[in-house]
């Protein structure tokens, strides 16, 4: 079977490097000939996360996806990440996708907020409704949590399947217990936007339990320029890196404002921090309360003093660290790991192609 995945973004992209690539490897061994199609490249990011606009550039992405629409009529099955073309009508998607061929689609976020929610009234009118029209003319939508998929079945989606971010087990895995373990590390992963919005607060918040601890908060991912302050370090993401800079925290923490958004995020970096054996601590927004089974393998917390004293707590008690962190390791082998999920998804998209 000929599978053309039409991602979001190149592998630098997180969202498509999770939910579409790391899955390749098996779908090629399950007989599927697979072709990636990304819509934005490593530049597009690069210029996003460093505040630049290239317009010329974008154009040229658009013109790339509609080149690749025309070589995607060969394939016997399409998967989309969240929509064919961001930013453009339904009825200019419909006419670029190829006909007759059934296309799986899929969500890790609420992408739809982006148009429904938008402060300009035109892009609300053309554009409300239009991740809706996606999910009801998918054969499938995958949606990584309740959120997503409730939002699919009320577009009016014929199938629903919730299928979460997972992480690799040959990559991420229990590190030895550290040969200097005097200063403690609070940890976070992300992005400068993602610094700014929810962690930076955080990291104020706990400063002076930071200190009371003799503790550092290590930032990985964070805005060399923007952030700064006492007990913190920054230290940039880098893919071949990551696992083990998670591995070098003590607790692992997911603050996230309530809002819409972020009820459609789907706590990869909660994932990522129990695949490592690391407690948690998260805020409790949407699937955060399904992956953190509060006092077991980590904490949820809502105000700043909640943090505080979750936070307080484990670094007190290393011997609750290691009794979280172990079970935050086996909740994910079992729930949220590629090789837990690989064989399910092979099927998923044979089971499609069969009734489409």
């Amino acid at each position: 079977m000929k599978l053309c995945i039409l991602s979001r973004y190149s592998r630098l992209g997180a969202s498509s490097r999770l939910r579409t690539m790391q899955y390749i490897p098996a779908l090629k061994q399950a007989g599927f000939e697979v072709e990636i199609a990304p819509f934005f490249d490593d530049a597009y990011l690069t210029d996003l996360y460093s505040g630049r606009r290239n317009p010329l550039r974008t154009v040229g992405y658009f013109a790339n996806r509609l080149s690749q629409c025309r070589t995607a009529r060969k394939a016997d099955l399409l998967w989309i990440e969240k929509e064919a073309l961001p930013w453009a009508p339904w009825a200019l998607e419909q006419a670029i996708l190829p006909r007759g061929v059934p296309y799986i689609v899929d969500y890790d976020d609420a992408v739809f907020h982006r148009y429904d929610q938008h402060p300009n009234a035109m892009i609300r009118r053309l554009l409300g409704r239009k991740i809706d029209a996606v999910m009801a003319g998918a054969a499938c939508v995958t949606a990584g949590n309740a959120y997503l998929e409730a939002r699919a079945w009320a577009a009016g989606a014929s199938r629903v399947e919730r299928v979460p971010t997972v992480v690799d087990l040959d990559r991420y895995f229990v590190a030895p217990p550290r040969t200097d373990p005097a200063q403690l590390r609070v940890g976070w992963i992300g992005t400068p936007q993602t610094w700014a919005g929810s962690a930076a607060p955080t990291y104020a918040h706990l400063r002076p339990v930071l200190a009371s601890g003799n503790a550092t908060f290590l930032a990985i991912g964070a805005s060399l320029v923007a952030a700064s302050g006492d007990r913190l370090q920054i230290q940039p993401w880098h893919e071949l890196a990551e696992v083990a800079d998670i591995q070098a925290f003590d607790i692992g923490i997911m603050p996230l404002p309530d809002d819409p958004w972020t009820r459609g995020k789907c706590g990869y970096k909660l994932i990522q921090y129990m695949a490592c054996g690391i407690p948690v601590i998260a805020s409790p927004i949407g699937v955060n309360t399904e992956i953190v089974q509060h006092g077991v393998n980590g904490f949820l917390a809502s105000t700043p003093q909640e943090w505080r004293d979750a936070v307080t707590r484990l670094l007190a008690q290393p011997d609750l660290r290691k009794r979280m962190g172990a079970a935050g390791r086996a909740r994910v082998v079992t729930d949220y790991s590629l090789q837990a999920w690989s064989d399910r998804i092979c099927k998923l998209f044979q089971s499609v192609k069969s009734t489409a």
